[in-house]
Parts: C-alpha cells; sequence; structure tokens
C-alpha cells in the first residue's frame, strides 16, 4: 500500500468552490478501484491550502486512477483556479502509531 499527498494552495476568491466541487466528485475518487480511501485536510493558518491524503493498493492503482476518465474530468476543472504549482508525495509509512 502506498499513500499520496498532494498539496493544492487556491486563489483565495476560488477556495470555496473548490470545496463545492470536491463535494460533488468525493466519493468517485474514495470508491475509485484500488483506493482505499481519502481524506482532505486544511491547513488551519492558510485555509487556501488543501492537500488530499489517500491510501492506494499499489503505484499501478494510483497510476490508472490519474489516467482515468475521472481524473481527466476533475484536474482541468481546479487547474485554473490554483495559486502556486501543486506539489505532490507517494509515500510509504515508515511508523504508523494510529493502527493498532
Amino acid at each position: 500500500m502506498i499513500t499520496r499527498i498532494v498539496q493544492l494552495e487556491f486563489e483565495q476568491d476560488k477556495i470555496e468552490g473548490f470545496f463545492q466541487f470536491f463535494d460533488t466528485i468525493k466519493h468517485q475518487v474514495n470508491t475509485f478501484p484500488g483506493c482505499y480511501g481519502m481524506k482532505l485536510y486544511q491547513d488551519i493558518n492558510r485555509p487556501t491550502i488543501v492537500m488530499t491524503y489517500s491510501h492506494w493498493e499499489t503505484q499501478e492503482a494510483l497510476d490508472a486512477y490519474r489516467n482515468s476518465e475521472t481524473f481527466g474530468t476533475i484536474w482541468p476543472k481546479i487547474k485554473p483556479w490554483f495559486a502556486e504549482k501543486p506539489q505532490a508525495w507517494s509515500v510509504n509509512a515508515y511508523f504508523n502509531g494510529f493502527e493498532n
């Protein structure tokens, strides 16, 4: 399993529109084959910054999503709203104190 973290920074006047749009597509991503779940975080000090945190079965599953029609409709919609270039990391857990 891999964890994918993506940081997005939106223009101030676009963040509410992003949240409204996110609510319409979140289940499409969360239930995509190979996705074990997703969270969306918002920075408490800089509320125009959000981060998706998702777990994927394999790199191939993540790549299938990134090459999917679903991603192909989401990304072009939100990309013009960015204030900064997105940053993304695919990581493996070294330590996880949240799970038993």
